[in-house]
């Protein structure tokens, strides 16, 4: 499915949230898909089951999964309306992304461009999914 960076700074959690997060953003994972258990995952990856837990909580908590007991772990439905305190925390974050950026020298049209790659990767966002 995907590797992780043993060696890294980051936990093992962290880095399997984000790769499961990238991968439902981008769509490689669908809708209502099952997650693989936590007992195959951790086995794939030669990881503590513990571990896996604690990323599936996380994107739980985060509203990219739901469980149902004894079923296993799904990736929820794209929300059709905007979830607003987690929007702005998103929002804050990529102000001061984006400030640093512009601050070691990046343009704003290169900005532009990284925005635009990214919102024909990612579907076009909400806004252009009504179409």
């Amino acid at each position: 499915m995907f590797e992780l960076d043993v060696r890294s700074r980051k936990p093992i959690y962290e880095q399997l949230v984000e790769r499961l997060k990238e991968l439902i953003i981008t769509e490689v994972l669908k809708s209502d898909e099952q997650l693989p258990s936590v007992r195959t995952l951790a086995q794939q990856l030669t990881i503590n089951p513990n571990t896996i837990q604690k990323a599936y909580r996380e994107l739980e908590i985060q509203g990219y999964i739901y469980s149902i007991k004894g079923k296993g772990s799904f990736v929820s439905p794209a929300s059709p309306k905007p979830n607003g305190e987690k929007l702005l925390k998103v929002k804050n974050e990529l102000i001061k992304l984006l400030s640093e950026a512009m601050y070691l020298g990046m343009t704003a049209e290169e900005l532009y461009k990284i925005i635009k790659d990214l919102e024909a990767s990612v579907g076009g966002g909400m806004e252009n999914d009504q179409n």
